[in-house]
């Protein structure tokens, strides 16, 4: 079995909740999961030995969070080249963070991704719970 990688950054705790469920629907396939916030990753090394990454952030002013940019910047000289990777987050209004991170995992690091990033507003309303385990379900499939 695989072992995946979350990690995400978040302002009012509602991406932790998505990161949480996407982790729910990756240990529901049978595979490990680590769920890490933005802080506890310093160096290229804390990302190393997984085989597929999921990074999210919440929208902020139209823009992801500082923390998770830094992630970015670390993870590009993680060699995550044919990794599988997802990218997520909540947001209010405009909800770009979630594409921008998962173009970057896709055009910058050259990850497989899955379809396309997971924007939700929350994880409890419009069938959040289920959009946010299936995309988990989702990363591993390409495993």
């Amino acid at each position: 079995m695989g072992k995946v990688l979350i990690v995400y950054a978040t302002r009012a705790e509602e991406t932790g909740k998505i990161a949480d469920l996407i982790a729910e629907g990756i240990r529901m396939t049978g595979h490990e999961v680590v769920l890490k916030k933005t802080g506890e990753i310093k160096s290229e090394e804390d990302l190393k030995g997984y085989d597929g990454y999921a990074f999210g952030s919440s929208t902020y002013h139209g823009e992801m969070i500082t923390s998770m940019k830094q992630i970015l910047f670390i993870a590009e000289r993680a060699e995550l080249k044919g990794k599988i990777g997802g990218a997520f987050g909540a947001y209010g209004w405009s909800g770009e963070a979630p594409g921008r991170i998962f173009d970057t995992m896709d055009h910058i690091y050259g990850m497989k991704m899955v379809s396309g990033p997971l924007m939700l507003k929350a994880s409890w309303i419009q069938g959040g719970i289920q959009a946010a385990q299936a995309y988990g379900k989702s990363i591993t499939a390409l495993m």
